[in-house]
């Protein structure tokens, strides 16, 4: 027969004092007082393993902190747990490892993983945008509250001022990615399931406008424009490079000395740096040789690894909006974007009847919608674009004249 173990009272665990061992008390199933001889007085309780059948001692808190019926509380949940074959003390340390992980999990920290997951799939300059959107609108208010409790309110009420303020299409596109970060949260396991699904629903939307963007027969007073204006010698070439090459605003400010090609009259932009992560190759033509030329005066010879160098600090590149700011400055706000200078060379083009769709598109770095053919396509029509690319620039440089006339298809 069992022993039977006396439960402990009140004034015999406060009259315990420390001795030259430390000694038990024990309460009963399990249940152990250890006194040591400083007179520290800690709970304990003793149990077998549900799986390896040894002896385990759990701790359960000291006393006067937990008092006596606090410790027997926790005996029973423990006991509990034994009846389902769960070992207590594991599942208390992975509860207090989850506990950890929501802690330390926060809104902020976990946004700054996906961004990492993100860097392989968009542009840096893109990367950058979606850094600084949530930087100054999203974290200084709720980056350090756990994922785990964000809710829609909290969003909202955060996002909100976006929205009075008339910025729909910034409140847009952080709704886009915040959703895509509970998303991310979700999948690996933070949360349960993504709350902000639908966030975007609940504000204004913004009004769909195509960009900004000029008809062909505008380009001889975008190029007059351009000559005339006030504005640095960097900035006016920039703008030029942009428009003979056809390529997007943050790849055209990025431009680094080691991707020109001067023997095969190329420019070969890295994947890392391209929208779609695949490299991109633009056949130069004798005016975007002059401006790397030009250029090389004020960057090249070791001065930068960039071509158009910020004037401020020759390690990096100008700003991908200084050509848009620029054109702003020139009249054209309202009417016309930087990046809106690729639709006008693809109106253009397509409108003269001559160049296969297929090659504008190339030049444009679009990918291709039917994936099937994009398997199999993956020609960037280099040479085909040689004389597409030398018409274009032939044609900027006529309507740079003022007796440009638009010229008939060739």
């Amino acid at each position: 027969m069992a022993k039977q173990v006396k439960p402990l009272t009140e004034s015999q665990i406060k009259n315990a004092k420390g001795k030259e061992k430390e000694y038990i008390l024990s309460d009963g199933y399990g249940l152990r007082l250890r006194i040591k001889p400083t007179g520290t007085k800690t709970w304990l309780l003793n149990y077998t393993h549900p799986i390896l059948g040894k002896r385990v001692n759990l701790t359960l808190g000291t006393y006067p902190y937990t008092t006596l019926k606090l410790a027997r509380d926790k005996r029973f949940e423990a006991n509990e747990l034994l009846a389902q074959g769960i070992d207590p003390k594991q599942y208390r340390d992975e509860q207090q490892a989850q506990q950890k992980l929501v802690l330390i999990n926060t809104l902020e920290k976990v946004a700054l993983e996906w961004i990492k997951l993100k860097q392989n799939r968009v542009s840096a300059d893109h990367i950058k945008t979606i850094e600084r959107s949530l930087a100054l609108h999203v974290f200084p208010s709720i980056g350090d509250i756990p994922i785990t409790d964000i809710t829609p309110q909290l969003v909202i009420q955060t996002l909100k001022p976006l929205e009075h303020k008339g910025s729909l299409e910034v409140l847009r596109r952080l709704c886009q990615r915040l959703n895509e970060v509970m998303k991310f949260a979700c999948n690996h396991g933070w949360v349960k399931f993504n709350c902000l699904t639908d966030i975007k629903d609940v504000f204004l939307r913004p009004k769909v406008e195509n960009m900004k963007t000029l008809r062909p027969e505008a380009l001889p007073e975008l190029m007059k424009a351009l000559s005339r204006a006030q504005i640095q010698f960097t900035t006016r070439c920039l703008i030029e490079w942009q428009l003979h090459t056809m390529v997007r605003p943050g790849e055209a400010a990025g431009t680094c000395w080691d991707e020109i090609d001067w023997g095969k009259a190329l420019w070969v932009i890295p994947a890392p740096r391209m929208k779609k992560k695949r490299s991109h190759s633009v056949p130069l033509t004798p005016q975007t040789l002059s401006l790397l030329h030009e250029m090389k005066k004020i960057t090249g010879h070791g001065v930068s690894e960039f071509v158009f160098a910020s004037y401020k600090d020759a390690s990096r590149h100008c700003c991908s909006e200084t050509a848009n700011m620029a054109i702003k400055r020139m009249g054209f706000k309202g009417r016309l974007v930087s990046h809106g200078l690729r639709a006008l060379a693809s109106t253009t083009l397509n409108e003269q009847g001559t160049f296969n769709g297929d090659l504008v598109e190339a030049a444009l770095a679009h990918g291709e919608r039917n994936k099937v053919r994009a398997a199999y396509n993956r020609s960037q029509y280099i040479e085909q674009r040689r004389p597409m690319m030398r018409w274009w620039s032939d044609h900027i440089t006529a309507a740079s004249h003022p007796t440009f006339q638009v010229r008939d298809k060739v």
